[in-house]
């Protein structure tokens, strides 16, 4: 099962940022023990470095958060033409768009956001990290 990671989430996991990083992080749990296989977008990867960077005010710890992480998650393209149909969603949010087609363009089955409003319209079932770790837990 493919999942994308939307960037809050990814952030929750990286920066242990109450009080969302227990249900953050059981999503990479499942995807470090294979359950899944999760993804953050390529275009999430600056945006989560440099909020790293921010927070922490360590290049080094950032860059080695992200190795981490990248031990788990795959990165999901985003091309020219992700970005032109991003555009052509015409969401309010472009991030969001940006996030949603490179989704597609990995066949996700969900999309892990702690904001299912901003993907309205979505063909890509949309679910919250608590809600994805409760659906999987209950197949089991």
């Amino acid at each position: 099962m493919n999942v994308l990671i939307d960037t809050n989430v990814v952030l929750d996991i990286l920066l242990k940022r109450e009080p969302f990083h227990q249900s953050a992080a059981r999503v990479n749990v499942l995807s470090e023990k294979g359950l899944i296989t999760g993804y953050m977008s390529a275009s999430a990867v600056t945006d989560v470095y440099y909020i790293a960077q921010k927070e922490t005010k360590r290049k080094d710890t950032a860059m080695e958060l992200l190795r981490n992480l990248l031990k788990t998650v795959r990165v999901a393209a985003v091309t020219e033409g992700s970005v032109k149909e991003a555009l052509d969603l015409n969401w309010n949010d472009f991030e969001d768009a940006v996030q949603y087609v490179a989704g597609k363009g990995i066949s996700a089955d969900y999309v892990i956001t702690r904001n299912p409003s901003d993907f309205a319209g979505s063909e890509i079932e949309i679910i919250t990290p608590d809600a994805f770790v409760d659906l999987l837990t209950s197949e089991e």
